[in-house]
């Protein structure tokens, strides 16, 4: 696996005209966190070469918003069941495997394209299916607390190790986070990088004097704690935008920054067009969507120093120390007093964003579809 970004593509690509495509496909999604934007994109993107696609959600209801959005693009099925980093015992989730299945067969899906691994596990052999690992428990405690899984949270690495082994392609985000499934799972075979992709690529906005922040920082890997102190000492007002209750009572208290709320995809991208910085504090972060986004809009970039932005942005942005508010603080600052380093970053941020097209994603994406339905077994016996 090689961290230079677009190397997704070239893994893949070496075969992508070969074979057939789904003609639909059956997509698992949440509305709670960054798998939503990751499904509209690529969704929004194969309909454009005749890929059809089924939205099936679990965990907390989408917004009309979001409803909206997934009709516009294919259909949507809501479930109830919850997703499996929700749930707090196993049998919680054994109603997913049978729903998977009726739904792939009254929709006659040709393939499955499965944003949690765990939702492969019990998934009969007969349809070809691609498992996505955006994040995981295993690597999120592997990372933000250097320990393994609580015992209580074991079956959760188990129900993964289950859906690798039954997936026909595993796709991750980013080299960094492909090393740590390997780091906590052992070899996964067929475990591909497609990085993702954004369309964000507008003309660059004037840029105003504050700092901009998004994330759901409830979630501790996010590190908005961090971020928050460190606003105490930043020149410039710090804007965070996102949930700050978690869906399992989990809370941040924003106390120095200017807190903005949860704010729509388009709310969050008109701040980030203006913002003359952007920060991603994150400990844990298996790509990083938001940093993609700001490099769209121009923006400089002063990122957390861990493997994933050393890997996508190198050379691209200003590195800080995320467990250092002092150090995160400095390296804003910096910045702030800079206006001619801030142009070029924001250049630098805006030309390495062009080697994450949307259209890269797409490719890559489609060579996995198109490997999968190579090894499905039900196809070969047909071809």
């Amino acid at each position: 696996m090689s961290d230079r970004p677009g190397s997704a593509l070239r893994a893949l690509g070496h075969d992508s005209t070969r074979g057939r495509l789904p003609r639909r496909i059956m997509m698992s999604v949440d509305a709670v966190g960054g798998v939503w934007r990751y499904a509209m994109e690529v969704a929004d993107a194969i309909r454009a070469v005749g890929v059809e696609t089924l939205f099936v959600g679990f965990g907390p209801e989408p917004s009309a918003h979001q409803r909206c959005e997934a009709m516009r693009i294919g259909t949507l099925e809501w479930f109830a069941a919850p997703l499996d980093w929700m749930a707090r015992h196993e049998s919680e989730l054994d109603v997913v495997a049978d729903l998977l299945t009726e739904l792939s067969l009254r929709h006659s899906v040709d393939l499955l394209h499965l944003n949690l691994p765990s939702q492969a596990a019990s998934f009969p052999a007969q349809t070809p299916v691609v498992v996505v690992s955006h994040s995981c428990v295993a690597t999120w405690f592997d990372t933000v607390r250097a320990s393994g899984l609580p015992r209580e949270w074991l079956w959760q690495k188990r129900l993964n190790r289950l859906g690798f082994d039954r997936a026909d392609v595993v796709l991750a985000p980013s080299s960094s986070h492909a090393a740590g499934l390997v780091r906590c799972y052992g070899r996964i075979d067929d475990l591909r990088v497609v990085h993702n992709g954004s369309r964000n690529s507008g003309p660059i906005m004037p840029k105003k004097n504050f700092v901009f922040a998004a994330g759901r920082w409830w979630d501790e890997g996010k590190n908005g704690a961090v971020l928050d102190q460190a606003a105490a000492h930043i020149r410039w007002p710090v804007l965070m935008a996102g949930a700050c209750d978690g869906p399992n009572r989990e809370r941040l208290a924003i106390q120095h920054a200017d807190y903005r709320g949860e704010l729509s995809h388009d709310q969050i991208l008109a701040l980030m067009s203006t913002a003359a910085i952007v920060v991603s504090p994150s400990i844990y972060e298996p790509f990083g969507l938001v940093a993609l986004e700001a490099a769209c809009a121009g923006a400089a970039l002063v990122l957390a120093d861990i493997g994933t932005y050393r890997e996508l942005w190198d050379g691209a942005a200003v590195f800080a120390d995320p467990r250092d508010p002092a150090a995160l603080a400095r390296a804003v600052n910096a910045l702030t007093n800079d206006t001619e380093l801030r142009a070029e970053l924001g250049q630098r941020a805006r030309l390495r964003s062009s080697e994450f097209s949307i259209e890269a994603q797409r490719e890559a994406v489609l060579a996995a579809y198109r490997q999968a339905m190579r090894r499905s077994p039900r196809l070969t016996a047909a071809e």
